[in-house]
C-alpha cells in the first residue's frame, strides 16, 4: 500500500466502546494505514475516561484523551467522581475536559442535572486550563448560556459532532470555539443542510471526526456489515 498522502487527527472517537475489544490494534493499523496518526479518544463517564487516560499514557505518540461525564451520565456525578476525573486531567496526554454539555434529545439524565454538571466541568475546564470537548443536542440556548458565561474563565474548545444550524454556528464562533464535523455531513438527506453551514466555518476553527463507533459515513462503500464507523473512514 503506498504511503498515505495526508496526515490526519480525529479528534473524537469512542474506541473505549466494546464493540472494539475484539480487534483493537487491526483498528489502529487500518487508521495508520489511512493517515490518521493521532486520535483522541473521548471519556464519556469515569470508566471510559480511566481506559482512555491507559490507552493515551501507554501510547502518548499516538493517542490523546478527554476525561469527563456525558450529559446521559449526569445524574452519576459526584465529589468524588469529579475529583477523579481532575486527577486524569493532571496527566499531559488527557488534553480536554469532556465529553460534557448538554441533551435534550433523550433527556437520559434530567435537564437541571446536565445543567448543574455541565457548569461544574466549565469551572474545572478552568481550574485545569485545559480546553473543552462539547456536547450540545437540542439545547443550544442553555448551553450557549452556561458557555458563554464562563468563556472569559476557559481556554477555549471544540463543540463536537456539530449538527445545528447557521445561527447556533456563529454563536460558537464568536466566542472563538473550534467546531467538530463527523460523518453526518455525508448523509444526503439528513446531511443535507450541514453541508451548506459548513461552508461558513473557516478553515482555521474547522475539525474533523468519526466519533466512531457512531456516525458511519453514508457515502461510504462497500459499508462494512456491522455498520460500525472507525477512524480510518476519516478520510471519506
Amino acid at each position: 500500500m503506498p504511503p498515505p498522502l495526508l496526515s490526519l487527527i480525529d479528534i473524537g472517537a469512542n474506541l473505549t466502546h466494546d464493540s472494539f475489544d475484539h480487534d483493537f490494534d487491526q483498528v489502529i493499523e487500518r487508521a495508520q494505514a489511512a493517515g490518521v496518526d493521532t486520535i483522541v479518544l473521548t471519556g464519556t463517564d469515569l470508566s471510559s475516561s480511566h481506559r482512555a487516560a491507559r490507552y493515551s499514557q501507554n501510547k502518548p505518540h499516538l493517542f490523546k484523551s478527554t476525561a469527563g461525564l456525558h450529559p446521559h451520565a449526569a445524574s452519576e456525578w459526584t465529589a468524588e467522581i469529579a475529583n477523579e476525573i481532575q486527577q486524569l486531567l493532571n496527566h499531559d496526554e488527557v488534553i480536554a475536559v469532556g465529553e460534557c454539555g448538554l441533551d435534550y434529545n433523550r433527556d437520559f439524565s434530567p435537564r437541571q442535572s446536565q445543567r448543574v454538571v455541565f457548569e461544574e466541568q466549565l469551572k474545572l475546564a478552568a481550574r485545569v486550563e485545559k480546553p473543552l470537548f462539547l456536547h450540545q443536542r437540542e439545547a443550544h440556548e442553555p448551553f450557549f448560556e452556561l458557555l458563554k458565561k464562563y468563556r472569559h474563565q476557559i481556554v477555549g474548545g471544540v463543540v463536537h459532532c456539530f449538527t445545528d444550524t447557521k445561527e447556533a454556528l456563529e454563536d460558537y464562533l464568536s466566542l472563538d470555539m473550534y467546531i467538530g464535523i463527523t460523518g453526518w455531513v455525508c448523509d444526503e438527506r439528513r446531511g443535507a443542510e450541514l453541508q451548506e453551514i459548513v461552508k461558513h466555518i473557516p478553515a482555521d476553527r474547522l475539525l474533523v471526526e468519526t466519533d466512531a463507533p457512531y456516525l458511519l459515513p453514508r457515502t461510504l462503500k462497500p459499508k462494512p456489515k456491522t455498520r460500525r464507523n472507525e477512524p480510518c473512514h476519516l478520510i471519506e
